[in-house]
């Protein structure tokens, strides 16, 4: 049996190109599984993956304390920002990004051109840890979301929304 979607995400040019990017719960557990293992390896404060519009996709650590939600919009902005950047340097992409504060430090790396993991850090662990974790849990996620896609891509595979009739859309939005 297959399990239900859990969210959809993508940017525009994802769902142009597949419209049915769906984030299923067994790779949503795989995903949250990786960020809270990564929240130990880098002894960070907080991890968390969004996608590249700034929807939080996993988090771990200590988020009680954050407004993660303005946070992952912010970093999507940055990776936007700098996205222009490369491009004015003739670069696809600026993978990496380094932010260091007083008393936090921000790694961000761009997984697989699909999302973004960003961990915040203090002077409990230094940079180069986290960058060797960040390399292991990235190259990790970067699976999944390969597996994702094929997934999803599969022309057997039954869609989730197969059964959803125009008629089962308006009655929604008509009681």
């Amino acid at each position: 049996m297959a399990t239900e979607p859990k969210r959809v995400f993508g940017s525009l040019e994802e769902l142009m190109t597949n419209p049915q990017m769906v984030m299923y719960e067994e790779e949503f557990n795989q995903i949250q599984a990786i960020v809270v293992r990564l929240v130990k390896e880098a002894n960070a404060r907080v991890v968390f993956v969004i996608d590249k519009n700034g929807q939080e996709i996993a988090k771990a650590g200590e988020t009680d304390q954050l407004d993660t939600t303005s946070l992952a919009s912010l970093t999507a902005g940055n990776i936007a920002a700098t996205g222009g950047m490369a491009k004015l340097l003739r670069e696809n992409e600026f993978t990496t990004q380094f932010h260091e504060g007083e008393r936090a430090n921000i790694h961000i790396q761009i997984v697989g051109n699909r999302v973004i993991l960003v961990v915040i850090f203090d002077s409990k662990t230094s940079l180069g840890l986290v960058r060797l974790r960040v390399k292991k849990a990235s190259e990790e996620l970067n699976s999944i979301f390969e597996a994702l896609l094929r997934k999803v891509q599969d022309p057997n595979r039954e869609t989730p929304f197969a059964e959803i009739t125009d008629d089962d859309i308006d009655n929604l939005f008509n009681d």
